[in-house]
């Protein structure tokens, strides 16, 4: 997904126009995504714009990847899994677990050792509001380094 952040982002930008949400968290990995979205009130359509955001996507990229006969046959793209998962936020603290699962999914997965160098990410947004030091949940090998 990170070969086509710009797809990705367009795809974003278009379901906001039509089906308004907050973007609270997202990271985006090579392979997946996670987000923390705040629908309006009253509104539950998490899944119509996730599918949404999928089919952009799927529509704006080339037909590169590799696909099992079951997807062939069914017309469908080797990029997403078919389902996702959606949680509730219960409150504050069940926010702030989920925003810093979020940021910190490149380090847990092996793509960067400090959240701060993982470009795909809201982490960056929340550095700039003061909410997160630059070197939260990482090892600033600077400050160790006494020569």
């Amino acid at each position: 997904m990170t070969r086509h952040i710009q797809q990705l982002k367009d795809a974003i930008k278009t379901v906001k126009t039509n089906h308004p949400f907050n973007i609270h968290g997202w990271v985006v990995l090579p392979e997946h995504m996670h987000c923390l979205i705040e629908l309006p009130e009253n509104d539950i359509g998490y899944a119509t714009r996730i599918r949404l955001i999928k089919i952009g996507f799927s529509k704006a990229i080339p037909k590169t990847e590799r696909r099992s006969d079951v997807r062939i046959k069914r017309g469908e793209r080797g990029i997403w899994q078919r389902r996702y998962w959606e949680h509730l936020i219960r409150d504050e603290a069940d926010f702030q677990a989920h925003l810093h699962y979020i940021h910190y999914n490149p380090v847990k997965h092996g793509w960067v050792k400090q959240v701060k160098d993982w470009p795909y990410s809201t982490f960056h947004r929340w550095v700039e509001r003061g909410v997160y030091p630059v070197n939260w949940a990482g090892v600033d090998e600077d400050l160790y380094d006494f020569e």
